[in-house]
């Protein structure tokens, strides 16, 4: 059970949606554990340090934050490299940065607020929707994303969706002849889109084509896991060799240090600097429950800084 992949995830998060329809490309077997819409999460606070984000993979006493790079992970997991985000270029890269930098928020914006509102009072209640739109507007704050205006929002989206449908009539997938890490990045803007909105996508017949096409894809071979077993791995497992590190300013290794994301989420890790790669950042955390832990995050959009 420690080589399975967990995935700490909760069932409407898009940015969830797209790491399980990856597990579905590939049949990957991996373990889900449903975590908290909002925090707090005791399923992962512990684990990762207090990372805001869902969702979180977990590989034994390994923890991987962003789904930048757990598409990475996934992708050496299954020895499926296009989903690794560094292999996406040319148009299906546009397009991704698209999706993902200008669409996400406008998929939620093009919403009408009433029936936004009503998705919302149907899946958390009258004090769950409340709660839940308190942490999502703090979400944003101290960070460097900020989301469109209501009156912006749909025309990003169309925006998007002609750029999609004039791609899909060349390839039957935004990377090309087969699936990639563009396709669901591409998709699940617009899979958020559809559950808030609780209507049929309204685009183009190659859109349409594809969007069920990629939903179709599944998600692999899942098993429903507690929290004490996902615990258990991280207690029973040591982390996996550090990588050598490369150049990253004047921090030292070894160095107690705060990491966070740059966007959105501004909740730091603080751990000790245990590797700098080219793409991603690792901090050793200790506790008295689990041992030592690495917990990774993507180089690009995090700051890092000393405690």
């Amino acid at each position: 059970m420690t080589d399975t992949i967990i995935l700490h995830h909760y069932e409407n998060s898009p940015y969830a949606e797209k790491i399980r329809l990856m597990f579905g490309f590939t049949n990957t077997r991996w373990h889900s554990l449903q975590s908290p819409v909002y925090p707090p999460r005791p399923n992962v606070d512990p684990l990762t340090g207090g990372y805001r984000r869902i969702p979180v993979a977990q590989i034994g006493a390994d923890i991987f934050c962003d789904t930048a790079l757990i598409a990475q992970e996934v992708a050496a997991l299954t020895g499926c490299s296009p989903l690794d985000p560094a292999s996406a270029e040319g148009d299906a890269l546009a397009l991704m940065k698209q999706a993902e930098e200008e669409a996400f928020f406008a998929a939620v914006g093009a919403v009408p607020p009433l029936r936004l509102l009503g998705t919302m009072l149907r899946s958390f209640g009258p004090i769950g929707t409340y709660r839940f739109a308190k942490d999502r507007s703090s979400l944003l704050r101290g960070g460097t994303r900020r989301p469109p205006a209501a009156a912006k929002a749909a025309g990003i989206l169309q925006s998007l969706l002609d750029a999609l449908e004039a791609r899909l009539a060349e390839y039957p997938w935004v990377g090309g002849d087969a699936p990639t890490v563009a396709d669901f990045a591409c998709y699940h803007p617009l899979w958020l889109h559809v559950s808030c909105n609780r209507k049929p996508l309204a685009a183009g017949a190659n859109v349409q084509r594809w969007y069920k096409a990629v939903e179709e894809l599944g998600h692999g071979q899942r098993k429903e896991i507690t929290q004490a077993e996902a615990f258990d791995v991280a207690r029973s497992a040591e982390p996996r060799a550090l990588p050598s590190s490369t150049e990253h300013g004047l921090l030292q290794i070894g160095q107690v240090v705060q990491i966070a994301p740059m966007d959105y989420g501004v909740v730091p890790v603080t751990g000790s600097l245990a590797a700098v790669t080219e793409t991603r950042i690792i901090v050793a955390r200790q506790s008295s429950e689990f041992g030592t832990l690495h917990v990774h995050f993507p180089r690009a959009g995090y700051s890092l800084a000393a405690e």
